[in-house]
């Protein structure tokens, strides 16, 4: 299973951004895997938050733009909603205790208890998801590595 974070999210459907490239043919190259691509509403409601607000995005989507977008994954044959389960709080309270990563890291924390519960590989720009122990992370770059 494959789990997007939410930069990767906005930055499929933003195509002047210098992440849009790897950022949409990650997810596109996610959706035609043999995995399942994990959505964790957390992730997907961030994603309607932040798309809909013009200090995020240069253009900045509709809520109707945004919840046809989010639809779209969701509705994808290879899409799974991912729900905590009987470890999450364990693996959470672990995560966040190990490197002191309350605060802005939480959400970060909660995507990587999802993960790691549902043996998933979480897909990000964000080094901060190397942080927890046991999670498989593909780390994105805007460039190809020379």
């Amino acid at each position: 299973m494959m789990l997007p974070d939410i930069n990767v999210l906005l930055y499929s459907v933003e195509a002047d951004n210098p992440y849009h490239i790897p950022a949409k043919h990650w997810l596109e190259s996610a959706f035609n895997s043999s995995s399942s691509v994990g959505l964790a509403w957390l992730v997907l409601v961030g994603f309607v938050r932040l798309s809909t607000q013009p200090r995020i995005l240069r253009k900045q989507l509709t809520v109707v733009e945004s919840l046809t977008v989010m639809n779209e994954w969701i509705h994808h044959p290879k899409a799974q909603i991912v729900h905590p389960g009987l470890q999450h709080g364990a693996l959470l309270g672990s995560f966040l205790i190990a490197d002191g990563a309350a605060g802005n890291l939480s959400n970060d924390a909660h995507l990587a208890a999802l993960a790691v519960e549902n043996n998933g590989t979480v897909g990000t720009f964000d080094k901060d998801f190397n942080r927890f122990p046991g999670l498989k992370v593909n780390l994105l770059k805007s460039k190809p590595s020379l």
